[in-house]
């Protein structure tokens, strides 16, 4: 009996050493999946290129400066039409501001306005004036759906009224460009353009 107890004891002795040699042994436990919010997905840049038809009219002011020289301060402001299946939008408010002097050339700003109030902005250059002469257009932002946009027109300024109070009316020949929109930003598995009140809808 003295005997049998002895072996019991040692038995319980060495169970928990068994039990960390077993535990020490065994496979780890594989770690938890780390999980994370889904990056936004993001549309490629939409290229559009352009035609139309651009008509305006506003005021000038001019100042002589010297023999063979004038400088002339212009506002204008008229109706913009585009066309072709990738135009930009389809109809805009113009107004457009600059200065021109018949040594050194034009410089304008101009903001075409939709109907919906979204807006471009553009910078307008020429080194020649004049009827008939080149002028180029850097597109450089806006707003709305407009927002982030660049791209590049030329066009052709034909004058039509110019009158001694200062009135002037004119058109816009050979207008064609191209804007490039920036990509638009949404959940992903939502694409962009899609939902209620999606920006970027071609009119």
């Amino acid at each position: 009996m003295r005997r049998a107890a002895i072996g019991l004891r040692a038995m319980a002795a060495a169970l928990p050493l068994a039990l960390l040699g077993i535990a020490a042994c065994s496979p780890p436990a594989p770690p938890a999946p780390v999980t994370s919010a889904s990056p936004a997905t993001t549309a490629a840049p939409e290229r559009r290129h352009f035609t139309g038809t651009w008509s305006v009219s506003g005021t000038r002011q001019t100042l002589d400066m010297g023999p063979g020289r004038r400088a002339e301060a212009f506002r204008l402001g008229g109706s913009l039409m585009l066309t072709g299946e990738q135009r930009l939008g389809l109809g805009f408010r113009s107004d457009v501001i600059g200065l021109s002097d018949n040594r050194t050339g034009m410089q304008g700003r101009s903001v075409w306005t939709d109907a919906r109030g979204d807006q471009v902005f553009s910078e307008l250059g020429s080194g020649a004036t004049g009827p008939g002469n080149l002028i180029q257009g850097r597109i450089i932002g806006g707003t709305g759906r407009f927002a982030g946009v660049s791209g590049e027109y030329s066009f052709k300024w034909h004058p039509l009224v110019v009158s001694e109070d200062g009135s002037v009316s004119g058109r816009v020949d050979g207008l064609e460009g191209w804007a490039l929109l920036a990509p638009l930003q949404s959940p992903a598995g939502v694409a962009p353009g899609s939902g209620q009140g999606a920006a970027g809808t071609k009119p």
